[in-house]
């Protein structure tokens, strides 16, 4: 009897609370409030591409460390988003040595830096 008692007092303390939804910037980690927002967001992408080439190719990560010349908890590290140990030209290293090209490309219009951004395309 005291435990319906207790849960009907509890059901009549519980609030409704009204939580505030903020729209994305497209960058979470802009969102966050990194400083280095667009790097983080572009080594994150990279990541995501390579993990997919690997799991197309079927490879195991040991057979991806020899591959790209990486040990084998650097892969493990790269897959689970660790990345502070990887930069993009590391990054981009690895897409090579699996075989892959990366292209960048510098808009030809001049912005003010505050209207500039890495903007990266993955196909």
């Amino acid at each position: 009897m005291r435990k319906a008692q207790s849960k009907a007092r509890n059901a009549k303390r519980s609030t409704v609370t009204r939580e505030t939804v903020e729209p994305s910037s497209g960058n979470v980690y802009a969102d966050l409030g990194f400083a280095d927002a667009e790097e983080r967001l572009l080594k994150a992408e990279l990541a995501v591409k390579i993990a997919q080439l690997i799991d197309q190719k079927g490879l195991t990560q040991v057979e991806t460390a020899r591959r790209v010349g990486l040990d084998q908890p650097k892969i493990s590290h790269l897959l689970r988003g660790r990345l502070s140990g990887f930069s993009a030209d590391r990054l981009f290293a690895i897409l090579n040595r699996l075989g892959h090209s990366v292209e960048v490309r510098i808009s030809a219009k001049e912005r003010s830096p505050d209207q500039s951004h890495i903007h990266v395309k993955i196909a």
